[in-house]
């Protein structure tokens, strides 16, 4: 009776997983090269909004350009994460690696590093997640030569929103870290 009543049990949670795995959706995500997106970022000025939202983020991270400044010279100042993320994407490790290039040869400059986050969350979490992506640019640096004595960290969490609206595009500019001159 108890064997029976087991398998009875496996069966309901069995079924139960099935009918929960086949109603989620599954995201798509789009890779896109720098050229393409500069070409959709045209594109979108007529495209409806959720085009708009594809040319400007792969995933849930902000590619687009419209908020990024610069270093230096062609050296992008920021790198963008996915949402509570403190992994660096492709093209963060790709701008990092030219802030480093750049700091190797400027060896009298030291930056701060600053990590913010989007509006969600509360305001220690995202202290605390600010001060993750900020490390993780850190460490980046440092992989490629430059010394730690030369790079602070600095977390702003949600405090200093680049966009302040409330929406996806909107979030996925303000998931940040933003290299800065110090001297």
């Amino acid at each position: 009776m108890n064997l029976s009543k087991i398998f009875k049990n496996v069966f309901l949670v069995v079924i139960f997983g099935l009918i929960v795995t086949a109603c989620a959706t599954k995201k798509s995500v789009k890779t896109t090269t720098e050229s393409t997106t500069t070409t959709k970022a045209a594109e979108t000025q007529k495209a409806d909004p959720i085009e708009k939202l594809d040319a400007l983020m792969q995933g849930d991270v902000y590619i687009g350009s419209d908020t990024v400044g610069e270093l230096a010279s062609g050296v992008p100042d920021r790198v963008f994460f996915a949402t509570n993320e403190t992994i660096l994407t492709t093209a963060s490790r790709e701008t990092l690696r030219k802030q480093a290039a750049w700091l190797r040869q400027n060896s009298d400059v030291t930056v701060v590093v600053e990590g913010h986050a989007d509006e969600r969350g509360t305001r220690e979490y995202n202290l605390a997640l600010g001060e993750r992506r900020a490390n993780a640019a850190k460490d980046y640096l440092m992989t490629y030569g430059v010394s730690s004595d030369r790079i602070k960290v600095l977390s702003y969490g949600k405090e200093r929103p680049v966009d302040s609206g409330s929406n996806p595009l909107s979030w996925s500019k303000n998931r940040r870290s933003v290299t800065v001159k110090a001297n």
